[in-house]
């Protein structure tokens, strides 16, 4: 395979809203561009881009997969990123490497929740756009219509350069506005265009189609408008340079139009890609926020890439697909991971196609590669030259939204658990996983439930280990809100040495917070000195396994303030005994209470769902605290328990068509409404019955 020049190479993002036909756009580009004998398709599993074993059976793109084809002396790459909200992230973070946008809408739908998201990161690269109305065979499809609700969010700059002609099932053509210019396109799903003449019935439309182009190109430029002014139009040879500008420069949409499922457009958008979207040469850089120490001259030597997606392959090992910012990359390199600090030599350099990957002796800037078996390189690491230090900066993540407690389902399973969720969270940043130190459960957190179902799948399917999913324990404390004098008395004999040992104590509460104190009042030797730490050694082990269901008793102050001893009997495990009796009685005359964790919560939403968004959080037990007001977003700060807020993810989606988002942190701990408390602990006392039958 032949190396390409940065001027040669298109690295193009593929987004959209779900399931409005990406994987299924790439698929029909690649096969217009010769890679395999038929058309891949998602409903067969066949798709180059689809390869994951849960991208297959569930029939939608998890994470990003990248293919290329060669058109001419251009090589384009194409990232066909996730279109679902939770695996959204994973768009954007490819879009970091691309050097410009195809946004896909489906032709019944319009623009949706993920079309606006995707065009925010494409504002926030500043990248060229593209927006391709696609499935315009479906019934109820219409190229205007979807037009229009492009214009309506995002602006007459969005503007048409095809035209189909027939609708739905009649589909059989397309026009380019640009060159004026008419296909019809072959019915057998080939893909294949013959060109042929303009109908009349279509002129008018088509030439207000070019003139609407022609003015838009004219108004940026003083030149092409004076040209405009004196001859009407603008000269071909002069519009194609201006109109690729204007596109590069975000001045103006392209709005095309396709059919992927019949192939139908896949030329004329890899026409487009190629005439209209900047190369890396030409674009502006994306990688923003660099810590570049070296020099201008050798900036464009010097070898610098970028490592935007790793994946955790169970026979290859760890892949890490990466961009070439500058320099030659050559196969067998050594270079030096500036985040870690430590070198990595690269072996087999290979440009990916699918789960593919084709070896190449080199990649020149620009390009997407792909590597294994790094040592400790991950996503978002820079890699460069050793004597010429360059970092990129990582892009942020969003927290997880959700987190569900994870068992092995056959014994000895957990150490396989932990090291095959250690390799799957190497390849995705949103992902969290760890052990609460209280419940001794094993957490695993994301972005929905479908991810974390997704993540267990993956489990079973790449390593062999399978887990089971429960809500996890909230974690609960329990506190005092009395007072108690009470005495603990351990006293036994049974031949031979007895054990005994007294205790006198008062228990207070304390501020939330304060968790535990042990004041030693002891005079006279009532209890000699080496008993005390057995006395508050008892008192701790048994506050820690609760008093009402089970959850550690926290912000209380026990005294010690009399007690007896025998000369012989007393031990240590006597007082121990005596003092752990002691907290016993005391929480009985205590008033115990439980506590729960209250989170403070952050939802973001339009404005018109902010009456019903306050309502649910009401509904969990909520107080909200107060809104503030973003641009087209309404900021809802509450305080909710935590027990409140296992589902929110899911209806937040729903209640908000998807629109909605929110952040949560711990705050503080509350007093259990009684209702709920004797719920908890009645749910406590139930499961510790059923251990005890295990038993």
């Amino acid at each position: 395979m032949k190396v390409y020049e940065p001027a040669n190479i298109r690295n193009v993002a593929v987004t959209g809203h779900g399931s409005c036909g990406k994987t299924s756009t790439v698929a029909a580009c690649l096969y217009a561009g010769g890679i395999g004998n038929r058309l891949g398709k998602v409903d067969d599993g066949t798709a180059v881009t689809d390869f994951d074993n849960e991208e297959i059976e569930r029939q939608i793109s998890i994470s990003t997969g990248v293919a290329f084809i060669e058109q001419g002396k251009t090589k384009i790459n194409f990232l066909d990123t996730p279109g679902k909200g939770i695996f959204i992230q994973d768009a954007r973070n490819s879009m970091r490497v691309a050097d410009a946008v195809l946004i896909l809408l489906d032709a019944v739908s319009g623009v949706e929740v993920q079309t606006e998201k995707v065009f925010q990161y494409s504002e926030e690269f500043n990248l060229p756009i593209v927006f391709v109305i696609n499935k315009l065979d479906r019934e109820n499809a219409d190229f205007e219509r979807a037009v229009t609700s492009v214009q309506e969010h995002f602006g007459r700059t969005s503007i048409p350069v095809q035209q189909p002609v027939g609708k739905e099932k009649q589909l059989s053509g397309l026009i380019d506005l640009i060159n004026l210019q008419a296909c019809q396109y072959s019915q057998d799903g080939e893909g294949k265009a013959t060109p042929c003449e303009i109908t009349d019935s279509h002129k008018d439309t088509v030439q207000k189609g070019h003139d609407a182009i022609v003015e838009m190109v004219a108004e940026g430029d003083d030149q092409l408008m004076e040209q405009f002014f004196d001859q009407g139009t603008i000269r071909k040879e002069d519009l194609i340079p201006a109109f690729k500008q204007a596109v590069s420069e975000r001045k103006i949409f392209p709005i095309f139009a396709s059919s992927a499922l019949l192939n139908f457009g896949a030329y004329d958008l890899i026409r487009g890609i190629i005439d209209y979207f900047p190369s890396p040469k030409d674009s502006v850089p994306k990688l923003i926020d660099e810590d570049d120490l070296r020099k201008e001259g050798e900036k464009e030597k010097t070898v610098s890439t970028y490592i935007f997606k790793t994946l955790a392959d169970p026979f290859a090992g760890r892949l890490s697909y990466l961009k070439v910012v500058s320099g030659i990359l050559k196969n067998d390199a050594t270079l030096t991971n500036y985040n870690k600090e430590h070198s990595e030599r690269l072996a087999h350099l290979s440009i990916p196609q699918g789960k593919s990957a084709v070896e190449v002796p080199e990649l020149h800037p620009g390009d997407i590669g792909v590597v294994a078996k790094l040592k400790d390189s991950l996503t978002g690491n820079t890699l460069g030259d050793k004597d010429h230090p360059t970092k990129y900066k990582n892009l942020d993540f969003p927290e997880p939204l959700i987190t569900f407690a994870i068992a092995p389902k056959s014994r000895g399973d957990e150490d396989k658990i932990s090291n095959a969720l250690h390799k799957i969270l190497e390849e995705d940043p949103t992902l969290r996983f760890g052990r609460d130190q209280q419940t001794n459960e094993m957490l695993l957190s994301g972005m929905g439930q479908l991810h974390i179902e997704i993540i267990v799948a993956r489990l079973k399917n790449r390593f062999g280990v399978e887990v089971g999913l429960k809500p996890p324990k909230i974690p609960y404390r329990e506190t005092i809100r009395g007072k108690a004098d009470v005495q603990g008395r351990h006293k036994k004999q049974s031949g031979g040495h007895g054990q005994y040992g007294d205790c006198k104590i008062r228990i207070d509460p304390l501020p939330r917070g304060e968790q535990f104190q042990f004041v030693n009042e002891i005079f006279g030797g009532a209890i000699p000195k080496n008993y005390i730490p057995a006395v508050e050694k008892g008192i701790l082990e048994t506050a820690a396994r609760g008093y009402l269901a089970g959850y550690p008793v926290v912000d209380f102050r026990v005294t010690l303030y009399d007690g007896s001893y025998h000369d012989v009997d007393s031990s240590e495990l006597a007082f121990k005994i005596a003092g752990s009796l002691a907290f016993k009685k005391g929480m009985e005359q205590a008033s115990p209470v439980l506590l729960e964790p209250i989170m403070s919560v952050e939802v973001y939403a339009p404005e018109s769902y902010s009456g019903d968004l306050m309502g649910d959080l009401n509904s969990r037990r909520g107080r909200v605290q107060g809104m503030d007001s973003r641009p087209g977003m309404q900021v809802i700060k509450a305080q909710v328990p935590m027990a409140e807020m296992l589902s929110y993810a899911p209806t937040l989606t729903s209640m908000t068509q998807g629109r909605g988002d929110y952040t949560m942190e711990f705050s503080h701990y509350e007093v259990v409404p009684r209702e709920v408390a004797d719920k908890v602990v009645a749910e406590a006392k139930a499961g510790d019955s059923k251990t005890e039958g295990a038993e």
